[in-house]
């Protein structure tokens, strides 16, 4: 390939910071720590990131906290068809070269310009009465309503057509016939798009079972067809393809702030004091990769909301993993919502 790669090498005492912005600057999904030799130190990838930040780390750690100090490499006298052999065996998409240990080039899954495309199936929940945005929702569903010159549910069927995603399904419940007209097949955009209706409102988890048994048996991404973001879908799927769980439930942090102080006490006896402390949570966004086992486990016409579904998995000691958003996320959920989706969509990438 070409000398692009030479610009993802970073040292390890750089912050973690630095290199999600060269990984996002590149676009190579991976960047390479090195020594002063060029020796490779280790990898990092944006799911490395991630699981740091979930552990607790903060952007302007250094990246050997990181990073994989024990990568897949390969010699620099492979082929490339020996080298994409070796990348599809370990799920990657890059892999660093090397010459008696120093790093001497990169080799990619694809190449430059190429499009990926995925089997698995995208489940968009758009069947909600949107009881908050009246009158805006009384004769228009939801995901209708336009961000900017497009509805909702387009912008988000964009997102993940852009990243090679063609199996679409669609919950309708309410004012379905309009969802119907103006999707149809799928053919405008090229895609594949089926429906399946709630006769009643099952929730999230309950509309898995409405699903027709032929579907790919891969894992699927479910997403809240209110829900504005551009997360890099391609990189939640290699997340959860990586540890393989029963599902995978994106994340936002979300930030509260104490108005009073906080006081902690043994007993009668005061032992901290903090002032007005700032709290830390992750939120659910409203976006999911559920597990073929999972989703064969859901009954046919039974209400189930996802969180309590994803509880009954972790009672029964079967993983659920957590996958952080950094990206800009919006739920459209209020009036003020929808105005604010009106001023983000000109400057987002959506």
């Amino acid at each position: 390939m070409n000398e692009r790669w030479k610009r993802i090498l970073i040292k390890p005492n750089q912050s973690i910071r630095h290199a999600l912005e060269v990984i996002e600057q590149e676009s190579l999904r991976i960047a390479i720590v090195i020594g002063q030799q060029n020796e490779l130190f280790g990898v990092v990838t944006d799911g490395d990131i991630r699981r740091g930040l979930i552990s607790g780390l903060a952007l302007t750690d250094p990246v050997s906290k990181v990073m994989n100090s024990s990568p897949v490499t390969a010699s620099n006298t492979v082929t490339r068809k020996e080298a994409i052999k070796l990348m599809e065996s370990k799920g990657l998409l890059a892999i660093p070269l090397l010459n008696q240990g120093k790093v001497v080039g990169l080799e990619t899954l694809q190449r430059s310009g190429s499009g990926r495309s995925y089997e698995n199936p995208v489940f968009l929940m758009a069947g909600g009465f949107g009881t908050r945005l009246r009158p805006l929702t009384d004769n228009c569903p939801k995901p209708l309503l336009k961000v900017g010159d497009k509805p909702i549910l387009e912008i988000v069927l964009n997102s993940f057509i852009r990243t090679g995603f063609k199996n679409f399904y669609i919950s309708t419940h309410y004012l379905p016939d309009m969802i119907r007209e103006y999707f149809g097949d799928g053919s405008k955009w090229k895609v594949n798009i089926h429906y399946v209706h709630e006769n009643n409102p099952l929730g999230t988890g309950g509309a898995l079972g409405l699903l027709p048994d032929d579907i790919e048996p891969l894992p699927l991404i479910m997403m809240n067809g209110d829900v504005l973001t551009n997360v890099d879908f391609e990189k939640v799927l290699e997340f959860h393809n990586q540890y393989q769980p029963f599902a995978t439930m994106c994340v936002r942090d979300y930030e509260y702030q104490v108005p009073f102080g906080v006081i902690q006490g043994e007993e009668h006896k005061v032992v901290q004091m903090k002032e007005k402390p700032v709290e830390h949570y992750f939120i659910n966004a409203g976006i999911y990769v559920v597990s073929p086992e999972l989703r064969q486990q859901v009954k046919t016409d039974t209400y189930l909301d996802m969180p309590t579904l994803l509880e009954k998995v972790i009672a029964k000691n079967n993983d659920v993993v957590m996958y952080p958003l950094r990206e800009y996320w919006l739920d459209i959920g209020r009036i003020e919502d929808y105005k604010r989706a009106q001023l983000d969509i000109i400057n987002l990438d959506l």
